[in-house]
C-alpha cells in the first residue's frame, strides 16, 4: 500500500518543487487525495501570517483541501544548513502521520540532494531510511547529471529504500545531446521513468500532470 512518497534530487535546483507539484496535480487528478508534505525548508521569510518559504506555498496551493501552511511546511530556516539548526525527527514523523490521517497519499519534498547535511550531524536520508518511504528521484538534466543520477540511484538502494521511480526536468532548454542523455539515463537508472518534464517558464502556474504516467503507483494507492 502507497500511502507515502519522499521527492530526491541529483543536486540543488533541479525541481523537485515542479516536480512534486505535478505528482500532487497527476493525483488528485485521478481522484486521489494527495498532499504536499515540506518539513524543513530554508531560505523563509518574514510575512504578516509568520515565517513562510516559497515552496512550502507552492506545496500548499498544490493540495486539494485547505490545509494550515503550518502542516504542510512546520520548520523554516531564515539561511540554510548550519550546525546549529535544530533536527527534531519525531515532530518530522508528528507532522507526516498528521498529514497521512487526512490525506491518501502524502508526497514529502526534501532538501537539495539524497546526502545532504540539515546541520552538522544529521543527514535527511536517516529520516526517509527510519519511516521506510519509497523515493523518487528528480534528475534535472544538465551537464554532469548522468553520473549523478546513477550514483544517487544507486546509493538509495544500497541504503535499503525502494526507488519507486525517476522524473526528468529539463532545466535547461538549451543543452546539446538531449536525446543521449535520456537513452543513457534510461537504460543505467534501475527504476522505471515517471515522466519528462519539459523546460516551461512559470511552471508553478501550469497544470503538470500530463507530462507524467503515475498508472503504477495509482495500482499501490488504497483510498
Amino acid at each position: 500500500m502507497l500511502t507515502r512518497l519522499f521527492i530526491t534530487g541529483t543536486d540543488t535546483n533541479i525541481g523537485k518543487t515542479v516536480v512534486t507539484r505535478a505528482l500532487l496535480q497527476a493525483f488528485n487528478r485521478d481522484g486521489t487525495t494527495a498532499v504536499g508534505y515540506k518539513p524543513i525548508a530554508t531560505e523563509g521569510y518574514e510575512t504578516e501570517e509568520g515565517m513562510r518559504n516559497r515552496d512550502g506555498l507552492i506545496l500548499q496551493k498544490s493540495s486539494p483541501v485547505q490545509f494550515k501552511y503550518e502542516e504542510i511546511n512546520p520548520v523554516i530556516w531564515k539561511s540554510s544548513y548550519c550546525e546549529e539548526n535544530r533536527v527534531d525527527f519525531d515532530q518530522m514523523k508528528k507532522g507526516l502521520n498528521n498529514l497521512s490521517n487526512k490525506a491518501d497519499c502524502v508526497i514529502i519534498e526534501g532538501n537539495d540532494g539524497w546526502r545532504v547535511l540539515l546541520n552538522d550531524e544529521t543527514f535527511y536520508f536517516d529520516w526517509v531510511i527510519q519511516e521506510k518511504i519509497p523515493v523518487i528521484l528528480v534528475v534535472g538534466i544538465q551537464p554532469g547529471c548522468v553520473n549523478h543520477s546513477i550514483l544517487t540511484a544507486q546509493t538509495i538502494i544500497n541504503d535499503g529504500l525502494q526507488l519507486i521511480g525517476w522524473v526528468a526536468n529539463r532545466i535547461n532548454p538549451g543543452i546539446s545531446h538531449y536525446a543521449k542523455i535520456m537513452d543513457r539515463l534510461r537504460r543505467h537508472i534501475n527504476a522505471p521513468q515517471l515522466g519528462e518534464v519539459p523546460y516551461i517558464l512559470r511552471p508553478e502556474e501550469k497544470d503538470l500532470s500530463c507530462y507524467l504516467d503515475i498508472s503504477t503507483l495509482l495500482k499501490q494507492v488504497v483510498k
